[in-house]
């Protein structure tokens, strides 16, 4: 599995497909946290802008081997690794942005007396559930469940909308834990929403993996 990962990572990066991402969530950040904002607001804003990034890129890791490609891979170690490897690629990816955001949010926020320390858990933890949920909106609207680019990119908009806005999600939860914290004065981790974005990101890439062995 680790030289398939390495092989993903490097199509990801000689591709040049990560960098209109990249440099779109930079500017989501950049527009969105300013110094001297609560420090915990920044982080819930820098953590939610993860969604339709992680979603974006698992279509870009999916789709980056041409169709020969793609078939010798999976002909070598397996359709279903050699997809599960793409949408790790994906994950990994949006978590060192998510990281990078989420540090300068803590930076240039105030903490209002809130433990450093607690904060920056609470905002990694917020991280990791929304770039999960993106992972598994990512999932279900790429290949091979949506084919189609147009489609797909409509199904990956739709979705992380719904991600943000849908009281179930998990992303909404841990990014409404933030905000609230901000006011409340204490500093929850979401766990809860972590075990459930967890759930919900391995039950779509397993779905998305299973198919892929049956099609590819």
């Amino acid at each position: 599995m680790t030289a398939l990962l390495r092989y993903q990572a490097a199509l990801l990066l000689r591709s040049q497909r990560w960098i209109a991402p990249l440099v779109v969530y930079a500017a989501f950040v950049a527009v969105g946290v300013r110094p001297g904002d609560p420090a915990l607001d920044s982080l819930g804003y820098a953590a939610a802008g993860l969604v339709p990034q992680t979603a974006w890129l698992v279509r870009i890791c999916v789709t980056a081997e041409p169709p020969a490609a793609r078939a010798v891979a999976a002909a070598a170690a397996g359709p279903l690794r050699v997809h599960a490897a793409a949408l790790l690629t994906a994950l990994a990816g949006a978590l060192s942005a998510g990281v990078a955001g989420a540090a300068f949010a803590l930076l240039c926020g105030d903490l209002a007396g809130h433990s450093p320390l607690r904060a920056a858990l609470a905002g990694a933890v917020a991280v990791a559930v929304c770039a999960l949920t993106g992972a598994a909106v990512g999932a279900v609207c790429s290949r091979p469940l949506v084919r189609g680019r147009g489609l797909a990119v409509l199904a990956g908009g739709l979705g992380s909308l719904l991600a943000w806005v849908a009281a179930p999600s998990p992303a909404r939860r841990a990014v409404t834990a933030l905000v609230e914290s901000a006011r409340t004065g204490a500093v929850p981790l979401p766990l809860g929403s972590l075990a459930g974005a967890v759930l919900l990101a391995a039950a779509a890439g397993t779905a998305a993996c299973l198919l892929s062995a049956r099609r590819d």
